[in-house]
């Protein structure tokens, strides 16, 4: 392959600068300016004085002499053309007359005798001709051997040069225990043979996006240092019936090549999918491709080396026949990490980045709860992207927690202005939340609240589960849909009004409810689950819900759910009723400081005021920089941290002043 595409550059290369010397002859050709000149008119301008230059070339061919040169007057790229008999007569003309009126003269020889007129003349167009005809012949092969080569596999092998190994792949403890196996194998696969132990033909990976799927694959090859292939599933597929068995089979020939290896396929369900259900709509193509995956799979030899890896997100549309043993009979569920998993991963991407040491690792894993490592992995880099816009040495918790926001609401919508009554009912409703968090013990709690838009909200109360468990009691589910009320029963009791800005709140609140009754058994119906998720679980969508009841049953569900939805805001409403003053104290800190953090929060309900400066600046974040140096978004992060009244309506010279003065 490298000779060819040795051979090929080089004729390219000489190809193109025939063309160039081609384009340049023709271009000084075409912008010369030639004026032909009787014999008669160039003896008139020799006499007006009017001759520069002359040359004299013989023409042979034409019995004539050929004079070129320039008159007074003539551009740069001017000259003139005369044709003179070929006679000794005219030469002694024109020389006695260069004697007389001192032009300068000089002779030629034919150019039809010249190699590079020769060359010019004869030569170049063949070679013109030639290239091009060859040009086209390869252009045409090229496509042949497109078209041979269209039931390849698509399979790329991965040479980059690092080399992923576990140490890469943080949180996933479990996960990597079950494959390493698989690298035992992969090094030493008579070792099992010795034993007659079958190693797992392949592996499926199972997990939400963004769990580190792919990355675990690579680990494995890593560890193993053995050749990966990887592939996705919608490589296999094509619009051409066998095209994607006919890959499926060259893959497997390549890997065969360079056993001991490991081959990736990711998003598998693209081709996976089951086959004679009608979902996805038939499709031979696709069917084939799968038939011929599970005919490799299946047909392997025992010291053949392989091992297949898959993942998906979507396990229960896959077929049967390749989750069977002896094909994908092993499959490793990578969930999202649980906290001390999440410090694992920022450890990991932390790498090369600059904290201030405000910054602990540690409390950003506890909030960031529902983080997959690919989300963990955004944080930290908008974090760092934050701290070179805002002109930082470091990154600091400022970055880190515009960064938590970003992520999950986006942006901050700096330029969108409140009306000052929409302002205190933001304000009111995320206190709500923030009261009814604090008084429950099974709500979740309140980690921080802003009143500055982003995304969809106006609002945004980051609430989260005091502790990460698998399960989750009655108690706790209704006292989460009470705190999930809170904002409309504040906005309620305060304005005596209510807005459209509970429509989430409602939304969560009512799918906790449904649960409750159709699904857990957690109400006056009974023990009886009423509707389960067909749909994959990973997805979190609730379509294609199976519901075994009938329209009575249907109209009770429906009465179960609003009777928890209705005494949950009963309650609600009573907890806020007896800590309004609570309520007032956050909401007014809200209206001031437009963010506070649950540290804050909790300072409130301890003291009845907003903690003092040394309690909330670590001056270690700014231990490298004075006031002036800031930018004015920088100054603004610490005014508001320092509680500084008015911060966001003042340029940088007046932040300068008021911070000088608070301290």
């Amino acid at each position: 392959m490298k000779k060819k595409s040795i051979r090929k550059n080089a004729f390219s290369y000489i190809f193109l600068g025939i063309v160039i010397l081609g384009v340049i002859y023709f271009v000084n050709v075409l912008n010369k300016k030639v004026n032909k000149l009787s014999y008669t008119e160039f003896k008139e301008a020799m006499i007006n004085e009017k001759l520069e230059t002359v040359t004299i070339t013989p023409s042979s061919n034409a019995g004539i002499y050929e004079l070129t040169g320039k008159l007074d007057g003539y551009k740069k790229n001017e000259t003139y053309y005369v044709k003179a008999p070929l006679t000794d007569a005219t030469i002694k003309e024109i020389y006695s007359l260069s004697e007389k009126y001192e032009f300068e003269i000089t002779t030629d020889k034919d150019p039809g005798s010249g190699f590079f007129v020769l060359f010019l003349v004869n030569v170049l167009p063949i070679l013109l001709i030639v290239g091009l005809g060859l040009f086209f012949i390869s252009r045409q092969m090229g496509a042949a051997n497109k078209s041979m080569d269209f039931g390849k596999s698509r399979a790329r092998l991965d040479d980059s040069r690092r080399k992923v190994t576990f140490k890469d792949v943080a949180g996933l403890t479990e996960e990597k225990e079950e494959v390493a196996e698989l690298i035992d194998f992969l090094k030493d696969p008579k070792k099992f043979q010795k034993m007659g132990a079958r190693i797992p033909k392949g592996v499926l990976l199972v997990g939400p996006p963004g769990t580190g799927k792919t990355l675990l694959a690579r680990a494995v090859a890593g560890e193993a240092n053995v050749p990966f292939y990887f592939i996705s599933g919608s490589d296999f597929v094509e619009l051409f019936v066998g095209v994607g068995a006919s890959r499926v089979r060259d893959m497997f020939k390549q890997a065969k090549h360079n056993a001991p290896c490991l081959i990736f396929i990711d998003e598998i369900d693209a081709v996976g999918r089951q086959r004679g259900t009608g979902v996805g709509g038939g499709h031979d193509e696709r069917e084939q491709t799968l038939n011929q995956l599970l005919t490799e799979m299946d047909g392997f030899g025992e010291n053949e080396g392989i091992i297949v890896i898959a993942a998906t997100n979507r396990p229960d549309v896959l077929d049967p026949a390749l989750l069977r043993p002896g094909r994908f009979d092993r499959q490793v569920t990578v969930n999202l990490p649980d906290v001390k998993g999440r410090e694992e991963i920022l450890k990991v991407h932390a790498r090369g980045k600059i904290f201030a040491k405000s910054v602990k690792l540690e409390n950003i894993a506890k909030r960031t709860v529902g983080f997959s490592g690919a989300d963990l992995e955004n944080l930290l880099n908008e974090a760092a992207l934050l701290a070179v816009r805002r002109n930082k040495n470091y990154i600091t918790m400022a970055e880190v927690d515009e960064a938590h926001d970003r992520v999950l609401m986006g942006p901050a919508k700096v330029t969108k202005k409140y009306t000052e009554k929409e302002k205190k009912v933001v304000a009111y409703h995320e206190a709500g939340h923030a009261v009814v968090g604090i008084k429950l013990e099974g709500a979740n709690e309140v980690q921080k609240i802003t009143i500055i838009p982003r995304g969809q909200a106006g609002g945004y109360n980051l609430m989260l589960p005091r502790e990460e468990t698998f399960l989750s009691t009655k108690n706790e589910l209704l006292e989460t849909i009470s705190g999930l009320l809170g904002g409309r029963v504040a906005e309620e009791l305060v304005f005596n009004e209510i807005t459209t800005g509970a429509h989430n709140d409602f939304e969560k609140a009512t799918k906790i409810a449904r649960s409750m009754v159709t699904e857990y058994g957690m109400s006056d119906l009974g023990p009886v689950q009423f509707e389960h998720q067909e749909s994959s679980v990973f997805l979190g969508r609730d379509y294609n819900k199976s519901r075994n009841f009938s329209s009575q049953v249907a109209f009770e569900i429906d009465q179960e759910q609003r009777r928890i939805i209705n005494e949950c805001y009963e309650k609600t409403k009573k907890i806020i009723k007896e800590n309004r003053d609570l309520l007032d104290l956050i909401a007014n800190a809200l209206l001031e400081h437009e963010t506070i953090t649950k540290e804050q929060i909790e300072y409130l309900v301890e003291n009845g005021c907003m903690p003092d400066d040394d309690d909330e600046i670590d001056k270690s974040d700014f231990k490298e920089l004075s006031l002036s140096d800031l930018t004015l978004e920088d100054l603004k992060d610490l005014a508001r941290e320092k509680g500084l009244k008015g911060y966001s309506k003042m340029n940088k010279e007046e932040l300068l002043k008021a911070l000088d003065e608070k301290e």
